[in-house]
């Protein structure tokens, strides 16, 4: 089935995501402060391993680290247009309009449960890779080992932030659904050197959800989601 993948994907986070909303209501606030942070000291870790992976390169027994110029220009570059789009809020407008339609206006943390989860499941090269994968050659390996990682991160993040991370199914669908539908265009441009690229800038991005789940909001991470594009554009340069 075409797109089965991003289908068995989207489920996994609505089904995580009730399991997390059933226990999350019996939580009281000092369990679900908890579970927040232990959601952003997994983002941190995996955003720190996931860079890490991609900039250290051993040769040789030497230590080379990769990539740092063309982390600086493209993250620079990215948030400067994302800032000029204002992707920020263009999603929570989005989330605003989820939370009208589902008649979820008493549940002040919907917004940013929808931000926070929809940009730590779409960032990565597993959602870009996988989608392909599903379109090209009929295989969903990737993204069902995806969905299960998500199902996991978006219970916790129903059960301490509320019901406004299962939403992120929305944007899961669409963004993988994209990619799988325009596979065989985007296919021949994805070299290793682009792969890594992506893996190694969006870990930086799910290190900067950590960072904002356990601090507060201090990273605009919506609005640096152009740093993927430029990022992957650099490996042609």
């Amino acid at each position: 089935m075409y797109g089965l993948g991003t289908l068995i994907n989207a489920i996994a986070i609505v089904v995580g995501g009730l399991v997390g909303l059933l226990f999350g209501n019996r939580l009281n606030d000092a369990f679900r402060h908890a579970l927040m942070n232990a959601g952003g000291l997994c983002c941190l870790f995996i955003g720190i391993s996931g860079t890490l992976s991609e900039m250290i390169m051993i040769e040789n027994n030497q230590v080379h680290l990769q990539g740092t110029m063309m982390i600086v220009i493209t993250f620079v570059l990215g948030t400067l247009l994302g800032c000029w789009l204002n992707l920020q809020q263009k999603i929570e407008d989005f989330g605003i309009f989820l939370r009208k339609l589902f008649k979820a206006n008493e549940d002040s943390q919907f917004i940013n449960a929808f931000v926070v989860s929809s940009l730590t499941v779409c960032i990565g090269a597993m959602a870009i890779v996988g989608a392909i994968q599903d379109a090209l050659a009929g295989d969903i390996s990737i993204l069902v080992a995806k969905s299960i990682m998500d199902a996991v991160v978006i219970m916790i993040f129903t059960a301490s932030l509320g019901k406004g991370a299962i939403f992120s199914a929305i944007p899961v669908f669409l963004f993988q659904g994209s990619i799988t539908a325009l596979a065989v265009v985007i296919e021949p441009f994805l070299n290793e050197t682009v792969l890594s690229n992506i893996s190694m800038t969006g870990s930086m991005l799910i290190f900067c959800v950590g960072v904002n789940l356990i601090w507060g909001q201090k990273f605009p991470v919506a609005n640096m989601l152009p740093v993927l594009l430029f990022a992957a554009g650099a490996a042609f340069l």
